[in-house]
């Protein structure tokens, strides 16, 4: 089952969530539409998190169900605060961190928590579904995840492999790594870079 809006389409097994599932958000920008329909459908509690400054007003402005959850914070393999590089286009919310400033490009810094943080500050043992889109941020949070044994029922990830300082082959072994620690494929989106996973505990 596929839900979303644009670019930001992701597919779940709905038959391997439990009823009022906990689900985490990592990288909302301006597109809920997947949030609010795992909220519709599925009666999920979504936890968001985007720590930008265009998302944090956005998200102000909208009308939210209570099951909707955000929080101003970033996903990353810390905890404190990074900078995140401003999107060149006052219309786009793609800010990125993880990648050094260059000189004359704006930039601004947002509080990043880990996975690990992030779970024992509201006290969930498990994540049913992991949705993460954090601008190659994956690339750190995900190996994080695994050191930190911390296996979400599902998990779905926009891969950045097209950026420039993410080799592919950094990518496949990323892949492989999810693989070697008990993740299958469920999904690959037509676009080549939304991936979606169940853990082999579900299946």
């Amino acid at each position: 089952m596929a839900y979303g809006a644009r670019s930001g389409f992701w597919t779940i097994a709905p038959h391997l969530l439990p009823r009022e599932s906990v689900v985490y958000s990592a990288g909302v920008g301006n597109n809920i539409r997947w949030d609010l329909e795992m909220i519709a459908h599925h009666c999920a509690l979504v936890y968001a998190f985007d720590p930008t400054p265009r998302t944090v007003e956005w998200i102000s402005e909208q009308d939210l169900p209570g099951s909707f959850n955000f929080f101003p914070l970033g996903l990353s393999d810390r905890d404190g605060e990074i900078d995140f590089i401003e999107p060149n286009r006052t219309y786009k919310f793609n800010y990125r961190s993880g990648a050094v400033v260059p000189p004359g490009v704006r930039s601004v810094a947002c509080e990043v928590r880990r996975l690990a943080t992030l779970c024992k500050t509201f006290d969930h043992q498990g994540i049913d579904v992991l949705k993460m889109d954090i601008e190659g941020a994956e690339m750190q949070a995900l190996p994080d995840m695994v050191s930190s044994g911390i296996f979400p029922g599902q998990l779905l990830v926009e891969f950045h492999y097209n950026y420039p300082d993410i080799g592919f082959d950094q990518f496949l072994d990323l892949i492989q790594s999810l693989r070697d620690n008990g993740y299958r494929i469920l999904d690959i989106s037509e676009r080549g870079y939304e991936f979606s996973f169940v853990h082999e505990q579900l299946l």
